[in-house]
């Protein structure tokens, strides 16, 4: 329901603009003229190119933020790994020390072991 009654809002104040502004004027775009066109219509035009730059400049910058959390994600996973090794290795230099500490000759038995 509000998002008819801002749609009705804002068509009632394009159509209000359009009225008052009917008067027809040239643009010029680099080396071409185009005459005769109501005001109206540049007055929308300029609004709706500065939009479609804005939506241009936030996609970018939406997609510069995915690049950098991919590479963080990147990271983590690395990391991760980096545990893992680390946390295989002191389990094994645990086993390693409890073998000289008791002076067995066989190796203990972990069946808890990565």
């Amino acid at each position: 329901m509000l998002i008819l009654i801002v749609l009705l809002v804002s068509g009632g104040l394009l159509v209000y603009m359009a009225q008052a502004n009917l008067v027809p004027v040239s643009v010029r775009v680099g080396s071409y003229v185009l005459s005769d066109i109501p005001l109206f219509y540049v007055i929308i035009g300029s609004f709706v190119a500065g939009l479609v730059l804005s939506y241009v400049f936030h996609l970018a910058h939406d997609i510069s933020g995915a690049w950098i959390l991919r590479g963080k994600r990147k990271e983590i996973r690395h990391g991760k790994n980096d545990v893992l090794e680390l946390t295989k290795r002191v389990h094994q230099l645990e086993l390693e020390n409890e073998k000289l500490k008791l002076g067995h000759i066989s190796e203990p038995a972990d069946n808890k072991s990565l």
